[in-house]
C-alpha cells in the first residue's frame, strides 16, 4: 500500500521548505535510508531520507518548489499503484475544503481589527518602557533558546549533557540529549565556540524558548548580561528562536507524524569538508559498537553511509562489543519501625502515558470478551516450524500472525473511532506492547497480514531490542491498527488491557498452562491459553468481536491454516 510522506517541520520555527534538490526521480527504486531528497528550511538544508522500500511514484514539487509544513512532499509505494486518490488529496485522508469568502472576509475583518488592537497595546507598552534598556536574547548569536523539538511540546527535560562550560564545541557536536514529551532528543551544534553557561542541571525542565545554553568566545560575551535579560523576561519570539542548534531523534515514544522524523532528516556532513558522509544514526551506532565508521563504505547515494552499513559491518579482527548489562533497580534501604517514602518525578514519557491512556480509559466505553484456547496444536506446530525457520519463532509470532488473519476476515475490528465516523482500515499494522524503563511503547509490524511467520519473529525481535534501548525511529511506534499486549511471559493467567489509541481494540493473552481434561475413557493433561479483548463500544459491538476471537482461536488451535 502506497504511504505519504509529508513536508516535516525540520525546525522550530520553519513554517515552509524548499526543494535544494531531489536524488530520487519518479519510477525510481527506493529503500530504507536512501536519500529522497535536500530541503532548504529557515535554518539550513537538511537531508530527508526514506524510512520504507518502494518505488517513488510522485513528488510534490519539482527542484526550487516550495511546500508548506505537512503539504505532500512524496508518495512511495508498488510499481503501477493507483495512488490518484492520494494525489487529489493531498496526500491527507481528508480533502480539505476551501474557505468560503464570508469566512475569509469576516477573518480579514478580525485580523484587521487584532493588529489596530496590538499596535495600541504596543505602543503603551514602549511609553511605559521607554526608560528601560531590554536586551532581545533571542537575537544574539551565542544564545541557544530550548527549541519546540516536537508539536506538542511545551517543556523539556536535561537528560544529560554531553559539553561541560568551559568546553569547546564544534559545529555537528552533539551538546545535551533533551526529554520531550514524544522522544528524547540529541541537540547538536552548528557553529563554533566555547560552551559558556548552561541554562539547568540533568533532570531539570526548561520551558520552550527559555535560555538552554551560551556558545561564544570567552572573554568577548557578558554571560551575566544575558542571563540577567534572560531571567528578567526579555522578548522571545513565539514559535522558536533556537539558533545554535539542530536536533536529531534517538528515543521512542508516540508521535502524531512518521514522516516528521528529525532523525529520519537529519543534517549529514559532506566528503568536501573532510568529513565522513553518514547519517547520524549511521554515525550513532558505529560509535556505540566501537566502529571506525570512517572505514565502512557507503551503500548510500553518493557513497553515504547508512544505518544498513554498520549493521553488515563485521571486521574479522573486530571483537564483538560488550553488552551492556541491565541496570538492577534502586533499593530503598528498610528500616524497622520508621515511616519513609520517596518521590519519583514523573518522566515525559510517563506522563504521556498518563494522559493518553486516560483518555482512552475514560473516554472509550470498554467491554472485554475472555476465551480459552486450545495450544497444544500450536506448540507441536511451533516446534516443526523452528525446524526449519531462519529465526526463532516465538508463541507471541503466532498470536500476531493470527490476529493479522483474523481482523482481514472481521476489518469491523480493524477500525477507529473519529466521531462523525467510524474509519476501517485495508491494511493491517500490529502493534505490540514492550515494557521499557520508563512505561510502555508500541513497536508496529506493517502489513502483517502478509508476512510470513519468519518475517514476522525476526521483525518483532528486532523491534523489541530497539525499543527497549530507545532506538525506535517515530515511523516504527505508529501507524498501529490493533494492538496486543502480552503478560504471559511473567506468569499471569489473565488480564484485561486499555484500548491504545487510534485502535478500536487491544488483546490481552495470558500465560500457557496446563490443565487436567477428559480424554476419552480417562484424563489427560491439555495446553491452553486465555484471551482477552478490549473493545471500544463505540465502534465495535459484543457479536463483532466474539466473532473476531472465534476466527483468531479457529487459526491457533489449527496452525497449518494460518500457511494456506
Amino acid at each position: 500500500m502506497a504511504e505519504v510522506i509529508l513536508m516535516p517541520r525540520l525546525s522550530d520555527t520553519m513554517t515552509e521548505g524548499v526543494i535544494a534538490a531531489w536524488h530520487k526521480k519518479i519510477g525510481d527504486p527506493v529503500k530504507k535510508g536512501d536519500l529522497l531528497a535536500e530541503v532548504e528550511t529557515d535554518k539550513a538544508t537538511m537531508e530527508l531520507e526514506s524510512y520504507k522500500d518502494g518505488v517513488l511514484l510522485h513528488i510534490g514539487t519539482d527542484k526550487g518548489g516550495k511546500l508548506q509544513v505537512n503539504d505532500l512532499l512524496a508518495i512511495i509505494g508498488a510499481k503501477g499503484e493507483d495512488i490518484s486518490g492520494l494525489v487529489k488529496d493531498g496526500g491527507s485522508a481528508e480533502p480539505k475544503e476551501p474557505a468560503k469568502k464570508e469566512d475569509k472576509a469576516q477573518a480579514t475583518k478580525s485580523k484587521e481589527q487584532g493588529t489596530s488592537e496590538k499596535k495600541q497595546e504596543t505602543t503603551s507598552q514602549s511609553a511605559a518602557t521607554s526608560n528601560q534598556s531590554a536586551i532581545d536574547v533571542s537575537k544574539m548569536e551565542e544564545v541557544v533558546l530550548m527549541p519546540r523539538l516536537s508539536d506538542t511540546m511545551t517543556e523539556g527535560v536535561i537528560a544529560g549533557w554531553n559539553k561541560n562550560v568551559g568546553d569547546d564545541v564544534k559545529k555537528g557536536d552533539v551538546l545535551a540529549e533533551i526529554e520531550t514529551d514524544k522522544a528524547t532528543m540529541e541537540l547538536e551544534s552548528y557553529k563554533n565556540g566555547k560552551l559558556l553557561y548552561q541554562g539547568a542541571k540533568k533532570g531539570e525542565k526548561i520551558a520552550v524558548n527559555d535560555l538552554l545554553c551560551i556558545i561564544g568566545e570567552a572573554g568577548k560575551v557578558d554571560v551575566d548580561k544575558i542571563v540577567a535579560a534572560a531571567k528578567g523576561g526579555a522578548a522571545k519570539p513565539e514559535t522558536g528562536g533556537q539558533k545554535s542548534a539542530t536536533a536529531t531523534t534517538t528515543t521512542s515514544a508516540p508521535a502524531t507524524n512518521p514522516s516528521a522524523s528529525i532523525e529520519q532528516q537529519a543534517e549529514t556532513s559532506s566528503s568536501s569538508n573532510g568529513r565522513v558522509k553518514a547519517s547520524p544514526l549511521a554515525k550513532k551506532l558505529a560509535a556505540e559498537k566501537g566502529i571506525d565508521i570512517s572505514k565502512l563504505a557507503g551503500s548510500g547515494d553518493g557513497g553515504r553511509i547508512v544505518k544498513a552499513d554498520v549493521d553488515s559491518y563485521t571486521p574479522a579482527a573486530a571483537a564483538p562489543p560488550a553488552e551492556k548489562k541491565a541496570s538492577a533497580p534502586a533499593i530503598t534501604p528498610f528500616v524497622a519501625g520508621q515511616e519513609a517514602y520517596s518521590d519519583i518525578p514523573n518522566s515525559q514519557i510517563r506522563t504521556v502515558i498518563a494522559k493518553r491512556l486516560g483518555e482512552s480509559k475514560f473516554s472509550a466505553p470498554h467491554f472485554y470478551l475472555t476465551m480459552e484456547i486450545n495450544m497444544d496444536n500450536a506448540m507441536v506446530a511451533r516446534t516443526q516450524l523452528n525446524e526449519a525457520s531462519p529465526v526463532k519463532i516465538s508463541f507471541n509470532d503466532l498470536v500476531v500472525k493470527a490476529s493479522a488473519l483474523a481482523l482481514r476476515q472481521h476489518p469491523a475490528v480493524n477500525a477507529s473511532w473519529l466521531g462523525d465516523k467510524i474509519r476501517r482500515y485495508q491494511h493491517i499494522h500490529i502493534g505490540i506492547a514492550v515494557a521499557i524503563e520508563d512505561g510502555l511503547i508500541v513497536p508496529v509490524v506493517r502489513f502483517a497480514d502478509q508476512k510470513t511467520l519468519p518475517q514476522i519473529a525476526a521483525e518483532s525481535k528486532e523491534l523489541s531490542g530497539k525499543a527497549r534501548n530507545k532506538k525506535l525511529q517515530p515511523n516504527e511506534f505508529t501507524g498501529n491498527t490493533f494492538t496486543i499486549s502480552n503478560l504471559g511471559m511473567m506468569d499471569i493467567d489473565e488480564f484485561t488491557a486499555i484500548i491504545n489509541p487510534p485502535d478500536s481494540c487491544i488483546m490481552a493473552v495470558g500465560r500457557i498452562k496446563e490443565i487436567v481434561v477428559k480424554k476419552g475413557d480417562g484424563f489427560g493433561v491439555s495446553n491452553v491459553m486465555k484471551v482477552t479483548l478490549s473493545c471500544d463500544h463505540r465502534s465495535v459491538d459484543g457479536a463483532t468481536g466474539a466473532a473476531f476471537l472465534q476466527t483468531f482461536k479457529k487459526f491457533l488451535e489449527n496452525p497449518i491454516t494460518m500457511l494456506l
